[in-house]
């Protein structure tokens, strides 16, 4: 008599995941706020790769291959940038504007929006231009052509996710929810600075 082969669904698999995560997490803050953020900074990059791909096989012009050097930078910037300095903003955010002080929802968001924000995204044009082997002109031509247009997405699309992330998302969370926005967040930004 044949025996069937039935798929083996364990359901507590993604909860040890998730224990897993926060053992890290509490163990190790900032290298897996890095990590996290260098595989989906990379990812993010690969989902820009592969839109550009399709929307050029849908013009039907020659598609590239996939740039894994842009991957790896994305990667690295993640990895070495993003994890460590937005872990140690969100508990400077914390020192600096605590729950008790009047406004403080209001006061955070400005903060991230009016301070964080500009110079995070100047700190990812260089960062990148530095990985891709550019001169300083180079990034000078970057950031003329598309420092403001990003910036200013940078504020319609980030400010309401920032909000939520700064005001209701226990702080050793919100790197990881900023990352998941990120993913689609670094995808754009791929394709502008291009």
């Amino acid at each position: 008599m044949p025996v069937q082969s039935v798929a083996v669904r364990d359901p507590a698999f993604h909860l040890r995941l998730l224990q897993q995560y926060l053992y890290l997490l509490k163990k190790y803050p900032v290298l897996t706020k890095s990590v996290t953020s260098g595989v989906l900074s990379a990812l993010g990059n690969l989902l820009s790769q592969a839109l550009e791909r399709r929307a050029k096989a849908q013009r039907g012009s020659a598609a590239k291959d996939i740039d894994a050097l842009g991957i790896a930078r994305f990667a690295s910037y993640g990895f070495c940038v993003t994890g460590p300095v937005s872990h140690y903003f969100y508990q400077l955010l914390e020192l600096l504007v605590p729950s008790s002080v009047p406004y403080c929802m209001a006061k955070r968001l400005l903060l991230d929006r009016l301070v964080f924000a500009p110079a995070f995204l100047l700190l990812f044009y260089v960062v990148m231009n530095v990985l891709e082997g550019n001169k300083l002109p180079a990034l000078q031509d970057k950031l003329r052509a598309s420092y403001w247009p990003a910036l200013k997405m940078n504020w319609k699309v980030w400010t309401p996710f920032q909000f939520v992330n700064i005001n209701f998302v226990p702080v050793q969370f919100r790197v990881l929810f900023a990352n998941l926005v990120a993913l689609f967040w670094y995808a754009y930004l791929a394709s502008v600075r291009k």
